[in-house]
């Protein structure tokens, strides 16, 4: 039976992937209803308001549901939200038995669900596969659990670490395979933050270009001053625009793009720079999962130290850019070998010509 259930598993996360980049700000969730062995009815949650996984798989095995067994990847909700509870739907379909690989964090959950179904005489079991099924949501248990967004930061870099020349320049580094897998971290992300300094610099669009259309992510940049162009390339596309700045006025020539839909959004103003923290919990308030950060040395540097950075995604270039190019962050008052800051190694795998190398920071 413990084989059987981790190969029903695997395929609810299997299902589950399938919303990677629709989901959002609902976690990915994926969902199997087995019948005397044999597969009855699956689904994946797609999109907000639309039915969770539960629904569907359960919708789908009509009739075949009563007494069988529910795999599914994060624990049926038992709040009114979009949708009706899915643990009512699950106990109405006469399930006998369910497998969640993980409780819900979310505090309107947080094992409710699960206790509802053995209130109602249903067999629960919890943990199966728990690992892979959080990982398919880091921003989501992130936010419920942390009340901020999961930080990536995103880097490229050539093999003597590397990220521009000394005069700027920083087209390409990487390869096009690499850069094509950088569109699919901001199409999974719910938000793509960078610095005024990379703004004015690169005047990136900081947007998902990929061969099937993909739902944007919100573009935020941080600029205490407010010294971007009306004209930067990001304010010109149709995705959303958040800039923070410092506490004051907003220049009068901002007026048509606030009209247009920009935001602009006061943030206090710490010794040395904007305040992060703030930022990130007014991003969680926006329900904002997942932050790509894709920024310069002075900006990610100050993430880092500031603790706010949960993964490095360091695309290696297979060349040298020499002692006088830019390095990977600014980190002043690093001294000592016990200041540094260790990373735990997570992935290493070929991204075409280049290496992608996946970490997690050791706070």
């Amino acid at each position: 039976m413990e084989k059987f259930d981790r190969l029903m598993m695997q395929r609810a996360l299997r299902l589950a992937e399938q919303g990677l980049y629709t989901t959002d700000p609902n976690p990915r969730v994926g969902c199997v209803v087995v019948k005397d062995g044999k597969v009855v009815g699956e689904g994946w949650h797609r999109r907000a308001g639309e039915p969770h996984a539960e629904v569907i798989a359960l919708r789908q095995a009509a009739d075949r549901a009563r007494g069988a067994t529910l795999y599914v990847t994060l624990e049926p909700c038992c709040h009114h939200g979009r949708t009706p509870p899915c643990s009512d739907a699950v106990r109405q379909a006469g399930v006998a038995r369910v497998v969640a690989a993980m409780e819900d964090p979310n505090p309107k959950v947080a094992g409710q669900g699960l206790a509802a179904l053995r209130e109602a005489g249903i067999e629960v079991q919890s943990g199966l596969l728990w690992e892979q099924a959080e990982r398919l949501n880091p921003g989501f248990v992130s936010r419920m659990s942390r009340g901020r967004p999961w930080v990536r930061c995103k880097l490229a870099m050539s093999l003597d670490g590397r990220t521009a020349m000394a005069s700027g320049e920083s087209k390409w580094i990487t390869s096009s395979a690499a850069r094509e897998d950088v569109h699919r971290l901001r199409a999974r992300s719910s938000a793509v933050l960078t610095g005024i300094g990379t703004v004015l610099a690169d005047d990136p669009a900081l947007d998902a270009r990929l061969s099937a259309p993909v739902r944007q992510p919100l573009r935020v940049v941080l600029d205490r001053e407010l010294r971007i162009s009306p004209r930067a390339r990001l304010l010109s596309s149709p995705a959303e625009v958040l800039l923070f700045t410092a506490p004051g006025e907003t220049p009068s020539h901002f007026e048509p793009l606030l009209a247009a839909g920009l935001r602009i959004v006061p943030v206090p103003l710490l010794p040395g720079g904007l305040d992060l923290e703030e930022v990130l919990g007014y991003l969680a308030g926006l329900e904002i999962n997942e932050v790509t950060l894709e920024a310069g040395a002075t900006l990610s540097g100050a993430m880092l130290q500031a603790g706010l950075i949960d993964e490095l995604v360091i695309y290696m270039a297979p060349h040298l850019m020499g002692s006088a190019a830019k390095g990977l962050f600014h980190l002043p008052g690093l001294e000592r070998m016990e200041q540094r800051i260790g990373v735990k190694i997570r992935e290493i795998r070929p991204v075409g010509e280049d290496w992608r190398i996946v970490a997690s920071i050791d706070y």
